[in-house]
């Protein structure tokens, strides 16, 4: 008589703590221990940054579900391929297109990442998409007009031309270091479209426009859709909880009276405080003519609502896992280069006097 052992694979309910935490993405992991702090330390932020969250992520969903789906239908297609080859050929008028129409599309610095994330995917080349990550945040037909009512004209035609000039800087300088072997590959390994994609984007192979009749285009889609979806979903949802708790503690008013006052530093010390700090264009406004009227110089202020609009710590974040370290270096680097220097001209040109 023999004696059958019988063994059972270990499921979700049979295994230890242990191992579902260590199962869990690290992502998704960040983000209940940093509401787990909040509900220990102050537990009436809690729920305002729970609901916050919630809030931004259902606000961006139709954004970020959009651009899921079009990054996988021009993978699964092949239409990818065909982006690559026309929006190589011509970098002058694709990075012009790219930082005029991003100038007057009306996305943050949050909002623009799931925008990127399709057009990289889709195999648009770094430069123009650059082009559009930068100006992007900085200005919109909205944000124009209400600058036009707050501000006057001089600040509001400075801080539009400063999008479309730092949309094409920042393309052209981009293009330079890809033309001299830098940057090859934008997007973090696992996701985006590998070496091969690129080389094989140069042969011309028909665009397959009913890709749900072949399997493995169907699987192409449904992966592509599920890792961006995914990825994208986790990172914005970290950066609108961190988001939530910088609005808590640290208000824009606060940050605002760091940088009052006309001396020769206002200018770059306002760029360097708008980088990390949080402060999106339509909440800059008042705050901005609020220190204005308290002495700041605009100069100051313009180079504050750039740096703080190109890029912040809740995009940073969103940013650097899309990216890989030397774009998103380049990206931080040109907002903040940019942010300057359009303070300094704006100030040269009578915008404000610096002492």
């Amino acid at each position: 008589m023999t004696e059958t052992v019988q063994t059972t694979t270990p499921t979700a309910s049979t295994r230890s703590p242990g191992a579902l935490w260590r199962g869990m993405d690290r992502v998704w992991l960040a983000t209940l221990a940093v509401l787990g702090l909040v509900a220990v330390l102050d537990p009436p932020q809690a729920w305002p940054s729970l609901t916050f969250t919630a809030e931004a992520v259902w606000n961006i969903l139709p954004f970020l579900v959009a651009s899921v789906l079009i990054a996988a239908w021009t993978k699964a297609t092949g239409l990818d391929q065909q982006i690559a080859r026309a929006t190589s050929g011509h970098p002058a008028q694709v990075i012009t297109l790219a930082a005029v129409f991003g100038a007057l599309s009306p996305f943050c610095s949050c909002g623009v990442v799931p925008i990127i994330a399709a057009l990289l995917a889709a195999g648009v080349p770094l430069a123009p998409v650059m082009a559009f990550w930068l100006a992007s945040p900085l200005m919109d037909p909205q944000m124009f007009l209400l600058m036009l009512g707050v501000f006057g004209w001089p600040l509001t035609l400075a801080k539009t031309g400063a999008a479309v000039a730092l949309g094409l800087v920042g393309g052209w300088v981009t293009l330079a270091l890809v033309r001299r072997g830098g940057l090859a590959d934008a997007m973090r390994p696992g996701v985006g479209p590998k070496c091969c994609a690129a080389k094989k984007s140069l042969r011309p192979e028909p665009v397959a426009w009913r890709f749900w009749r072949e399997p493995e285009r169907r699987a192409t889609f449904s992966g592509t859709g599920r890792e961006t979806g995914l990825f994208l979903l986790k990172w914005l949802t970290l950066a609108f909880l961190v988001e939530s708790l910088m609005l808590a503690y640290v208000p824009a008013d606060v940050i605002g009276a760091w940088l009052g006052g006309d001396a020769w530093w206002a200018v770059p010390l306002a760029a360097v405080v708008g980088i990390p700090a949080y402060l999106n264009g339509y909440a800059a406004v008042p705050t901005v003519a609020g220190l204005i009227d308290l002495g700041m110089v605009p100069a100051a202020g313009l180079a504050f609502m750039l740096a703080g609009g190109v890029t912040s710590i809740p995009a940073a974040m969103a940013v650097f896992a899309l990216v890989r370290r030397q774009v998103f270096a380049l990206y931080v680097s040109l907002g903040l280069g940019g942010a300057v220097t359009a303070g300094l001209l704006f100030s040269l040109l009578g915008g404000g006097a610096v002492s």
